[in-house]
């Protein structure tokens, strides 16, 4: 193993733990993405709760999902977590409108999770961590934590589980309510477990990858063997005219 191989020793652990809150917050949106998560849906079981109006509460968490993307494009932010948000509520109403089942809203964001819990765990198993997949281009560090990082893939592999596990004990919640319970208790229910069980797979993710060693800096890395490259050509060049 090389100098470039082992993560850097010099970072102190505050200066790790910053890294790591500012690259969660930047992959999983921060309080604006869990608020553009949570808006649509709580507007929604909202309005069907006062009025049982499929139509008007679909069209409602729609426009504002909308809402939410123009206002992302105005401020010339990062669109991708309203994005997924306008998706997935569109999903939600097509499959609502379709069936005329109010509850049908909640299902394909219902799949969605179970789909997720499911490929944080098999892709544990597979030895390439879904949430390592996620991050590691956050922290600018790609795939090499797989072969030259044994103790971050091992964080990596700590906090997939503990996604695929919190998510799919959220579907273990949610789908037995989708078939006995009504639109407004599943609806209520959906949202009272958006935003909890986000927050502490988030925190688990914080917590194993704080005590996990530096990410390696494949793009600096990339940058010091250029320059060096560089500068071994204009020896080369500079050497003819010294003889």
């Amino acid at each position: 193993m090389t100098s470039l191989d082992k993560p850097t020793e010099e970072t102190s652990a505050d200066d790790a733990r910053a890294v790591t809150e500012a690259a969660l917050f930047e992959a999983f949106g921060g309080v604006r993405g869990m608020v553009e998560t949570v808006l649509p849906g709580l507007l929604f079981v909202t309005i069907y709760t006062i009025n049982k109006d499929l139509h008007l509460s679909a069209i409602a968490a729609l426009a504002v999902s909308l809402v939410l993307v123009v206002v992302r494009l105005v401020m010339k932010d990062t669109v991708k977590h309203a994005f997924s948000g306008v998706f997935g509520v569109a999903f939600g109403v097509v499959f609502a409108m379709m069936t005329g089942n109010a509850k049908d809203f909640y299902l394909p964001g219902m799949l969605y999770t179970l789909g997720l819990g499911l490929a944080y765990i098999v892709t544990t198993l597979c030895g390439v961590p879904l949430i390592g997949l996620i991050l590691g281009p956050v922290f600018k560090e790609n795939l090499s934590w797989r072969t030259r990082n044994p103790g971050r893939k091992k964080a990596y592999a700590k906090a997939s589980y503990a996604w695929g596990a919190i998510l799919l004990a959220k579907c273990a919640i949610l789908f037995p309510l989708y078939w006995w319970a009504d639109t407004t208790q599943l609806g209520w229910v959906l949202i009272a477990l958006k935003i909890p069980p986000f927050l502490l797979a988030v925190w688990l993710t914080w917590v194993f990858l704080a005590k996990a060693p530096a990410p390696i800096d494949v793009f600096a890395e990339m940058e010091a063997e250029e320059k060096a490259a560089q500068e071994r050509e204009r020896e080369a060049a500079a050497r003819p005219a010294e003889q």
